[in-house]
């Protein structure tokens, strides 16, 4: 029986006189429903063969399904290549390892696997039931900094939109130096614009993925929706920009995925000491290796993975000199900061949906809160209004609002300003309720903290902590994400609505601590500050 039968049938049981006229027209409706649809096969064809599925929780899943061979050996630091045929049926009960790393301590999504050079699975979730009309699909990337994450984290369990209807995939892609790497011998081997950017590369391999497979699934393959949080924003923003993605996707969500040039360093392929080939070279040097030729490169490869992930993770990141630090220029895959990119006119026409918390990620160097004021310009006097009202903050504390507001939210309003300004559906959200168990001890919504809302997953984040009130609150974030990805629009019946974004109302909807409001910012001033600094220096 579908969804919104059931819904239909519990909405009878408290409207109809008597309990026999409910029953009669509990089982009508339920025979109409079965005579509609049927259920949907857990054997499905896909590319390398027959996989076999499960029903878990009343929705069917598939997991660890390969839609790559494995990036090793001589496929290390190659673009995604096809699956190696099997025979008979594979079983895709289980996820598959999720990408080489150290994961950070107290990651807010733990993984539940065994890490390994070869990842490059994917998961589906879907209804039960299978109808005549294909679902819409959503394609989850996790963030991590592109140094962590998976897709076997609790929270990002996809049973809650199969069971609204959505066909749910997730998907794993290399991280840290298996994702992003450059070398001369590289550069020589490789085709033209196939080099460095192997996380990106295998996350279009994935939807390419969806594109011919998720048919077969019972989900439109016209009707995708990528979304993503921190670096899964941060790669949506790179999908929208790619031209290599035209075509995957028919709307994107980006979840604090930043967009102007002060997350990471935006590193050319070669020609500078900067370059990521400069720091391919120096990660070889702290390796063990010299030499830049083909000898070089195949002893690179034969490293133990381990070696690779050369205690590189989220906690470690910021002081490695050896990394690239995250996506290298390049015109067919990221070809710069999405503000700059955007304004310029080359983005996909999809609608989207954008925003991020009240307690972001991010942070400014400055050593002295005088410091932190100067670099506001002439701003300075207002900042210090905003950010130290009553002049007790410290250090830390202003440098950690100003810095999220300049790494994600001003960013965030940005986009949604240029997009709309282009004629495109855009839709900007603030998220700032914080879990009932949290209140009190942090000054906002962390960064991240919206995903078990977005996947109605809080069950499985807080425990026994979790309130009515968090799980009334996960039910209204996860309408209105389904709704975007069934129309393009977020909304959901029985919600506030959410208007599109225009400069001229600067409206957005604001996921309050009392529930979802729709409003005219109430930080338009603060991100004025932001701006305003951000592109004083040159960002």
């Amino acid at each position: 029986m579908s969804v919104r039968a059931g819904r239909v049938q519990r909405a009878l049981r408290m409207s109809l006189p008597g309990a026999a006229c409910a029953g009669i027209a509990v089982l009508t409706l339920a025979a109409a429903a079965q005579a509609r649809v049927a259920a949907a096969p857990l054997e499905v064809r896909v590319g390398g063969g027959m996989v076999r599925g499960a029903v878990e929780r009343g929705v069917i899943t598939f997991k660890g399904i390969p839609y790559a061979a494995p990036p090793v050996g001589a496929l290390r630091w190659a673009p995604p290549q096809p699956v190696k045929p099997w025979a008979g049926v594979r079983p895709a009960l289980h996820f598959g390892p999720d990408c080489a790393q150290l994961p950070t301590p107290g990651d807010a999504a733990p993984l539940r696997t065994e890490s390994r050079e070869s990842c490059l699975y994917l998961n589906v979730w879907r209804p039960k039931s299978a109808g005549a009309r294909k679902l819409p699909v959503m394609v989850w990337i996790y963030g991590g900094g592109f140094v962590d994450g998976g897709t076997s984290p609790a929270v990002y369990d996809g049973t809650e939109f199969a069971r609204d209807g959505v066909v749910l995939v997730s998907f794993n892609y290399r991280l840290g130096n298996f994702g992003f790497f450059a070398f001369p011998a590289l550069d020589r081997l490789a085709a033209a614009g196939r080099r460095g950017d192997y996380a990106l590369m295998d996350q279009i391999a994935a939807l390419e993925w969806v594109r011919r497979h998720i048919g077969a699934f019972g989900g439109d393959p016209r009707n995708v929706t990528i979304f993503g949080e921190s670096a899964g924003g941060i790669s949506v923003n790179a999908l929208l920009m790619s031209p290599r993605a035209r075509g995957l996707f028919a709307k994107a969500i980006i979840e604090s995925g930043g967009g102007r040039d002060n997350i990471f360093p935006s590193r050319p392929l070669s020609g500078s000491p900067h370059s990521a080939e400069a720091m391919g070279l120096r990660l070889a040097r702290h390796l063990g290796i010299d030499g830049e030729g083909p000898a070089a490169l195949a002893a690179m490869r034969a490293l133990p993975a381990q070696r690779l992930v050369d205690g590189l993770n989220m906690a470690t990141m910021g002081a490695n000199h050896t990394y690239v630090g995250g996506p290298i220029l390049d015109p067919g895959l990221y070809p710069g900061a999405p503000v700059k990119v955007y304004a310029s006119g080359a983005v996909a026409r999809v609608p989207v949906m954008i925003g991020a918390n009240t307690d972001e990620i991010g942070h400014l160097t400055a050593a002295s809160l005088p410091a932190v004021w100067r670099g506001f310009g002439k701003d300075a006097a207002k900042a210090r209004r905003v950010y130290d009202p009553d002049g007790r903050r410290t250090l830390q504390q202003v440098s950690y609002a100003a810095g999220g507001d300049q790494w994600m939210v001003e960013p965030a309003r940005a986009i949604a300003r240029i997009l709309s300004a282009r004629g495109q559906r855009v839709y900007e959200y603030r998220f700032g309720y914080v879990a009932t168990s949290l209140r009190g001890t942090v000054p906002g919504a962390p960064h991240a903290s919206e995903i078990p809302f977005v996947f109605d997953t809080v069950a499985a984040h807080y425990g026994k902590k979790t309130s009515r009130a968090d799980e009334a609150m996960a039910r209204a974030v996860h309408a209105y994400w389904v709704a975007f990805a069934r129309t393009g629009r977020p909304d959901p019946r029985g919600e506030p609505a959410w208007p599109e974004y225009r400069t001229s109302t600067d409206e957005l909807m604001n996921f309050t601590g009392h529930g979802p409001v729709s409003e005219a910012d109430p930080w338009r001033q603060r991100l004025d500050l932001a701006e305003h600094a951000s592109r004083r220096a040159g960002h």
